[in-house]
């Protein structure tokens, strides 16, 4: 095999490849990135067995062939050369070698006989979107999804399109995040978990811009993102998602509009006053107009008034800080709603046409020291 490409687009690619290598694996050739210039286009492939990247390559190809390489090592020398062409060629023992200017690599590769290649997606119908979009979406829910991996179902995102609408939710038991946009068209009803690890790689290579597309394609096990010359593979989580239109509801007797950005500034400044690993809650006291803001902790006190528009009762609540800011944080309103029930009740941020939804369970506390 040789092959002659810049460094930029070896570069590019590379880094989009690497985020299907294992960091750890009891199979060697998953460590690899396989380069396939067996035909007429130069592809990399690497495949962890959960996720899979394919991406093709600008270059030329002067001798047709295939080798797997070291993935981190093949990455490091890439990143290392100069600015310029490089020629990457193979001999009868799959030993690779690589040149740019006056730098000369030699590495052991392998044949790939052992690599496996992305599963065969029949693409029927996709559903087609801004890759700002969809790298919004995940942006604005993946901070709800579990760590750890005592329900795996957490660990994912619920894809569900229904209605003319798709929908995107998380939740780690103690929240759950809710994106929901409209579609163009009509599409099938389709509801599948995606890993969260999936998404977190997708949401990195995607452009972000409005103008550059994303087709999705769905099967009973894989999802596939197809964009920018580069094809990505994963397998679903298998089971029945929560049930969260029983989770949800309108019922409120306190609804509050409030300046998101005041808002996020004030919980912000409270955990200073938290040691990390320290589940100190703020607590929220609403009265009237106002939004009062306490937090106690063994570093010190804070207090710190928020004017609000409110409607209904007056309520005394807890919060966990983190996750109130995870939410705000991920909000482009200026202004947002809050509607909350009781003190033992979730409370739900939320605009007009739910675009969003954030659910946040409270803490409990004693409201006889807090008054």
């Amino acid at each position: 095999m040789k092959i002659v490409c810049s460094r930029n687009s070896l570069q590019k690619s590379v880094n989009i490849s690497m985020k299907a290598v294992p960091s750890k694996t009891t199979m060697p050739v998953m460590e690899c990135i396989l380069i396939d210039a067996s035909a007429s286009q130069i592809k990399f492939i690497t495949n962890d067995m959960e996720l899979g990247i394919e991406t093709i390559v600008e270059g030329r190809i002067e001798e047709r062939g295939i080798v797997a390489v070291d993935a981190k090592i093949f990455y490091e020398i890439i990143r290392r050369l100069p600015d310029n062409d490089i020629t990457i060629t193979t001999d009868n023992v799959f030993v690779t070698t690589i040149v740019c200017e006056k730098s000369h690599f030699t590495i052991p590769g392998r044949s790939g006989e052992d690599f496996t290649y992305l599963p065969l997606i029949e693409k029927n119908e996709s559903l087609t979107m801004s890759q700002y979009t969809l790298k919004e979406m995940i942006r604005q829910t993946i901070f709800s999804i579990a760590v750890n991996e005592n329900n795996p179902l957490m660990t994912g995102e619920l894809f569900e399109i229904r209605n003319h609408f798709m929908k995107v939710v998380s939740l780690d038991g103690h929240r759950i995040a809710i994106r929901r946009m409209e579609l163009k068209k009509d599409y099938v009803d389709k509801k599948v978990v995606v890993p969260g690890k999936t998404l977190n790689e997708i949401s990195k290579i995607l452009s972000g811009e409005v103008d550059d597309l994303v087709n999705l394609y769905f099967t009973d096990n894989h999802i596939l993102f197809e964009f920018d010359q580069t094809m990505v593979v994963s397998r679903l989580i298998e089971g029945e998602y929560f049930r969260i239109d029983q989770m949800l509801s309108n019922d409120y007797e306190t609804k509050i509009i409030v300046n998101k950005r005041e808002f996020l500034s004030c919980i912000d400044r409270a955990t200073l006053l938290v040691k990390e690993g320290d589940k100190k809650p703020v607590i929220i006291c609403i009265t009237d107009d106002i939004m009062e803001l306490r937090i106690d902790s063994e570093l010190g006190s804070m207090d710190e008034n928020i004017d609000i528009e409110k409607e209904g009762k007056d309520i005394i609540i807890g919060f966990n800080p983190k996750f109130l800011i995870d939410a705000l944080k991920v909000i482009d309103d200026e202004y947002i709603t809050i509607y909350l029930m009781n003190p033992k009740a979730p409370c739900f941020i939320r605009d007009d046409n739910e675009t969003y939804t954030y659910l946040i369970l409270p803490v409990n506390i004693n409201q006889n020291r807090v008054r």
